[in-house]
């Protein structure tokens, strides 16, 4: 995603399912440890400083996750400049720093004990699109942190075909590119004609498309690095056609996805045969609920917090629905919810 979620289809009819349920079978969380963050070393909050941040220590990553979920950092660090950044990247690398990058915060769910380390989130000036209409080939260039959904309607607006499946994707562009976000068929990897990024020695770089490993929602890089803009290549398109695109992906998530409750998007990828959401309805997960984390009723592979939901609720819920459509229907569910910090 990263951080950008969506892409799997699941069933809204169906069997009548029960009201949601507390999962008796589901053994209680473990006794809750000490969410306090590690103090980091002075050394590497003077070089944080020196490369033009300002570390906040002790920040709640649950303000900045679309499931509302998450402890504390021990370093948050939110850059305004590709300089600052690679500054940034260059101090954690000199202090043996452990660094995560938090894009728009979908398809993430992070520890009750939060992350240790540094977390680096991109600021509102990488939140840019650059326009290069001319020419049979049209391009554009856009920041990383450029939320997705908003980019897939100015390139309708502009009769630029390729985006059309983001109308819903939550999250930013940089955190859809690292999981390859997708839905309807569509998938950004598609489209792109090369990343910039910034390494973990603090390098700034220009990849190639030919660098890069597109698959089912996900991107493997040739090196550790974060994502600072991507470079597009779009094709032109009838713009009522394209928007006849738009409303029909709009109205497919309105029907099949859940609303009025945090959430991290789709919880499993979906496995070749059939959509996670349909296997997961099948052994009757819809409704289940441990804490205040619940198997959505309208779309299976979606759980959301009613409120106050501890992560250990929402893996608990997971682990239970890996462990039913294994022994029940033989097949093996992977995450497509990244798990993030200290479990």
């Amino acid at each position: 995603m990263g951080d950008a979620g969506g892409g799997s289809e699941g069933a809204a009819g169906g069997a009548t399912t029960p009201r949601s349920r507390v999962l008796a079978a589901v053994p209680p969380p473990a006794r809750r440890m000490p969410t306090a963050p590690m103090p980091p070393s002075p050394a590497l909050l003077a070089a944080l400083a020196a490369a033009g941040a300002a570390p906040r220590l002790g920040e709640p990553l649950g303000r900045h996750t679309s499931f509302r979920i998450g402890g504390p950092a021990d370093v948050f660090v939110e850059v305004a400049s590709v300089p600052e950044l690679a500054g940034v990247l260059a101090a954690c690398a000199a202090h043996a720093a452990p660094v995560f990058f938090l894009g728009g915060g979908t398809n993430l769910l992070v520890s009750d004990r939060g992350a240790r380390g540094v977390v680096v989130k991109l600021g509102r000036p990488f939140d840019f699109v650059e326009w290069q209409l001319a020419g049979d080939a049209p391009r554009l260039r856009a920041g990383a942190a450029v939320p997705f959904k908003r980019l897939a309607m100015q390139t309708v607006a502009e009769g630029l075909a390729g985006l059309e499946f983001g109308e819903g994707i939550p999250g930013t562009i940089g955190g859809g590119l690292l999981m390859n976000a997708g839905a309807f068929g569509g998938e950004i990897g598609r489209a792109v004609d090369a990343i910039e990024v910034v390494t973990e020695r603090g390098d700034a770089v220009v990849l190639s498309r030919e660098q890069l490993g597109f698959a089912y929602r996900r991107l493997e890089l040739p090196m550790r690095a974060i994502v600072t803009a991507v470079r597009l290549r779009l094709a032109r398109g009838e713009p009522a056609a394209l928007a006849a695109r738009i409303l029909e992906a709009k109205a497919r998530r309105d029907r099949l996805q859940p609303k009025g409750h945090p959430n991290a998007g789709s919880i499993f990828k979906n496995p070749p045969g059939a959509p996670a959401g349909k296997l997961l309805e099948a052994v009757g997960l819809k409704g289940a609920r441990l804490g205040n984390a619940m198997v959505s009723l309208r779309h299976a592979n979606f759980i959301v917090n009613l409120g106050g939901a501890r992560a250990a609720d929402v893996k608990g819920l997971m682990d239970l629905a890996t462990r039913v459509v294994r022994q029940r229907l033989g097949v093996e569910l992977e995450p497509e919810v990244r798990l993030v910090g200290d479990w």
